[in-house]
């Protein structure tokens, strides 16, 4: 099922990161192309966002753009790659892979949901005591690497503009456990003026007891209480995660180049919200990038 506007079809939001925090898992719409062919975008953007998924203060970061699709159904979208399976108009579904972005306190890796895409930022100060930096919540906790999650999507369109986005993906807990799932409502390529397309999603984020406590749980052995900064420990289970909303808005510049930018707001809900590392419990992330199509 091809979009009119090629450059809105291989940039319409598909999945439900981020966000958190994420990165997010993006799945174009399927595209029936010549055998042999492929579709790629590569750009370069930058993205402010939390620190890490809770966190208060903020960093920017550049981030590199790559999306692309092939003939048979294989497709990488930033740090997500699937296949499509379905050759059934208004329907598809396949296996996904994503590399989740962990978690750090000096805000290594990438913790919005708005544009694919994997990258880092510039080297920032150690926080902690060391110079007078305050102490935060998360101080001496230790990193979540980014670790490789296996799984599935589906995306259901209830009108050629309007779909159901669903995804779940295991494997960010802490022993490579740990279950998510994203569940949106996507308002895809919304003409707004001639080369300019808007894309709104909102929808909600589910997670089960071994990835909360990798991200948002506290082991006895990492108590702390200090003047200011008190952390207990804490063992959070499963549930919904967060609810979120975002919208993205594409300018074609010319035939092979485009402007991308737009923004993911989530709220974490429940467990996730009632963790000691949580200073703030809404997360913004804004981008923009420029891609170039191949």
């Amino acid at each position: 099922m091809r979009m009119p506007h090629t450059i809105a079809r291989c940039f319409a939001v598909a999945a439900l990161l981020a966000a958190c925090g994420t990165a997010a898992a993006q799945t174009p719409v399927v595209n029936p192309m010549p055998d042999g062919s492929r579709d790629m975008y590569l750009g370069l953007g930058l993205q402010s966002a939390n620190r890490y998924e809770g966190g208060r203060s903020r960093h920017a970061m550049l981030m590199p753009v790559l999306q692309a699709e092939w003939s048979n159904g294989v497709f990488l979208s930033g740090a997500t790659a699937g296949m499509h399976w379905s050759d059934r108009a208004g329907l598809e579904y396949g296996p996904l892979l994503s590399l989740h972005p962990g978690r750090s306190e000096r805000g290594r890796a990438l913790t919005g949901g708005g544009l694919s895409g994997t990258g880092s930022n510039t080297a920032l100060p150690q926080i902690g005591m060391d110079g007078g930096t305050p102490l935060t919540r998360m101080t001496g906790m230790p990193d979540v690497p980014r670790r490789l999650e296996a799984g599935a999507f589906l995306t259901w369109y209830l009108t050629p503009e309007w779909r159901l986005a669903n995804n779940v993906l295991y494997g960010a807990g802490q022993q490579h456990d740990g279950l998510r799932a994203m569940l949106d409502l996507q308002r895809i390529a919304t003409h707004v003026a001639p080369h300019h397309t808007l894309s709104f999603t909102a929808g909600l984020a589910l997670a089960d007891a071994r990835y909360n406590r990798a991200m948002f749980g506290v082991s006895p052995a990492q108590e702390m209480m200090t003047p200011g900064v008190t952390r207990r420990a804490y063992a959070p289970g499963g549930g919904i995660k967060d609810v979120h909303a975002g919208v993205r808005w594409n300018w074609a510049l010319a035939p092979s180049w485009m402007l991308t930018s737009g923004t993911h707001v989530a709220r974490l809900a429940g467990d996730a919200k009632a963790s000691p590392l949580v200073e703030r419990s809404v997360n913004v992330t804004v981008w923009s990038a420029l891609a170039y199509r191949f």
